[in-house]
Formats: C-alpha cells, structure tokens, sequence
C-alpha cells in the first residue's frame, strides 16, 4: 500500500527518511522552515555506520565526488602530544564494516540528498507548529494557519522539535555547561603539521576542553572544533561570531601541533551544546520522531547525523509493505529497535571517554541499519 508521507525537517535524517519511503513507492512531502539551503554549517562527519546506510540509498557516489576519507581515527593528549589510539579508517574501514568514514560539509551532505529526491518533495518556509491526529490519519500544521493531512507524520525538525512538543508537552533542552568552537582553514596554510588526513581528537585536562580536526572537500581544507566551560548560555542565536584570540588563550598549555591548528584558523563561530534526555517512547498513532527530535546528543562521538541515518532506514523498513490500520504498530517496533543504541550513543557522547585509550568501536561503526530491526540494538 502506497502511504501518503509528511516530513517535518529538511535536515540529514528528514531527506533521508523520504528517500529511503520514496524507493518504496510512497508519496512524501518535506516540510523545512529554511527558506533556502545555503553553505551553513561546516562539518558532518559520516562513520562507516552512516556511510553504510546512505550507500545504500544510491548516495555513494555524491558523497565521495566532495567528501575527504580519513586515513586514521587518532587520539592525542593535550600536553605531551602521545597518541592514546589510532584506528585505521579509509580503506580498512571500508573492508571491515563495509564502508568507509567521511568528511563532508553539511552543504555537500544536503545537496546530495536533494538531488536524489523525487521533484517537488521539498517545500522550503513551511514552519511547523503542531500535529493533529485522529482515526482518518495524521494532520500537519503550520504557522501561517495551513496545515497538511497524511497517514504518516514523521517529525524530524530537530531538538526544538515542534512535533514532539505536540506529543508529549514542552521540556526546554538542559545547556549542558559547554560552548562549541567550529572553524576551518585551507590545508596549505598548515602544510607541515602531521595527521591532517586524519580524524584528531586531542583530550584536555578537563573533559570540556578538547580539540578535534579532520579534512573537508577531498582534504583541500581542514575543520576545527573546540570546546571551553561556560556557566551559562544567555545570548541571543545558538550560532555566533566567535573570538579568536580569546579561544587560542584558552588553549595556550596545550601542545604547540594543537595550538597550530588554532593558529591557522582566522575565525570561528560558537555555539552553546544543549541535550535533552533519552525518552522512552518516539511514536503515538501515525505520529512518530526521528534524528535530534528523538534523542538530540552532544557531538563528541560524532553521531548526531549517524544515528538519524539510521534511524531513517529503520523507520522505512518498519513501514515497508505495512497498511495504514497497521502504521501504529510498525512505528513502535522502529522505535524500540532504536531506542536502546541511541540511548547508548547520547549516553556515552554525554560522558565523553570513547576511544580516548582505545576500547572498542564495532558496535558503532560495525552497526548495519538495514538488518537494524531484526538485529535490534547492539
């Protein structure tokens, strides 16, 4: 049976999720407040978990025409420079999980998402302001007054999620006390400093302080994330211009290759790092969430868009070849194969200690969302 499809969010785990029910014959419509796409953002890096999944979706080749592959998943200590792991990535990932990681602008990311959706799926300026439901299906509705029936509603619009608001009341995201640091510099302006083919993690003294770095665009540029403590978040925007110079003082004791990557870097927007907790339930009816609108999480095993790549290959094999009396039954079995792993994930990023002396990254990285529903979590 051919469903009718509403998406809340244009974002990686929104497109996906289309694509991935369009392949099955539904008809999807997705709904994004952004008037536009632009090149927002800098970084989304793909492990080979997400990879896996969106290759899958006949993204592959896109992915990596813009995409850098890291040779390497390193961790570092702030002060003597030793490395605590080294993981091979690149071509060795790709021959034990099936896939490799990649580095890619978030601008990259979308653009191949939407070229790989059917004509007219995405209507941009739609905010979402609620969902309604009853026995006929599930209805979509809009700020401006409009609103949109479905038999599916799949909320997708990130940790401010105005679907979830709708299912299960307001509860305003916790700071969690950290301030993110993004920029990037072009990799000849560094061409000496060693594993920028590379993933980087450099740990600090202190969990809020740590560096991480990998290529973009095929390595002809290089990102930088930085975290510092802050007590509390009372700027207007979760996106603003950042100082420089005041993030290089913080980082000053730290090893001159750590303070180098900052040193080539100009400038640098920051932005406050806010969680919610793991929930029980992500379904009710014809109604059901996904990505950051169901377990938003901290990005320091760098799973935000990875766990909603998957969460949208589970989702559309739980409705696949399922009625529209059946949907409230198949969005329940997606969320209860889900819901234990992304728990793990927002758990273990909020404690941030994975892979800093080693350990095990299989049950990441190894992760096949499309045996997702018989495996379970792992």
């Amino acid at each position: 049976m051919a469903l009718k499809v509403a998406v809340a969010g244009g974002g990686v785990g929104g497109m996906a999720v289309a694509i991935a029910l369009q392949n099955q014959g539904h008809a999807v419509t997705i709904f994004e407040q952004a008037r536009a796409y632009g090149r927002i953002g800098a970084d989304v890096n793909l492990t080979p978990n997400a990879v896996h999944a969106l290759d899958h979706l006949g993204l592959g080749g896109a992915l990596r025409r813009t995409a850098a592959r890291p040779e390497f998943r390193i961790s570092r200590m702030w002060d003597s420079g030793d490395v605590t792991s080294k993981l091979p990535m690149s071509a060795a990932a790709e021959k034990k999980y099936g896939a490799p990681q990649l580095t890619i602008h978030r601008a990259d990311l979308l653009d191949a998402l939407q070229a790989a959706l059917k004509p007219d799926t995405l209507r941009f300026g739609a905010r979402v302001s609620g969902v309604r439901q009853d026995e006929t299906g599930a209805t979509l509705q809009f700020e401006d007054g409009s609103d949109f029936n479905a038999d599916l509603v799949i909320g997708a619009d990130g940790i401010h999620s105005a679907v979830r608001h709708a299912l299960y009341g307001a509860d305003a995201p916790k700071f969690t006390g950290l301030v993110s640091y993004r920029g990037t510099f072009p990799r000849d302006a560094a061409p000496d400093l060693p594993n920028l083919d590379s993933f980087t993690k450099w740990w600090g003294p202190v969990p809020e302080l740590q560096i991480v770095t990998f290529p973009l665009n095929q390595g002809r540029e290089i990102f930088v994330f930085a975290t510092t403590g802050q007590k509390d978040w009372t700027e207007e925007g979760w996106t603003l211009p950042g100082d420089i110079e005041e993030l290089r003082a913080i980082y000053k004791d730290f090893h001159p290759e750590a303070r180098a990557l900052l040193s080539a870097c100009t400038n640098v927007t920051r932005s406050a790092l806010h969680v919610r907790a793991p929930m029980a339930r992500w379904s009710e009816g014809r109604v059901v969430l996904l990505g950051d609108a169901a377990h938003p999480m901290v990005p320091f095993m760098a799973q935000g868009a990875c766990m909603a790549s998957e969460d949208a290959i589970v989702l559309a094999r739980a409705v696949e070849g399922v009625g529209f009396d059946a949907l409230p039954e198949a969005l329940e079995r997606y969320a209860q194969a889900r819901i234990p792993r992304t728990t793990r994930v927002q758990e273990g990023s909020l404690a941030n200690d994975w892979l800093k002396k080693g350990g095990n990254a299989d049950w990441v990285y190894g992760y096949d969302a499309w045996r997702g529903l018989e495996a379970q979590a792992a």
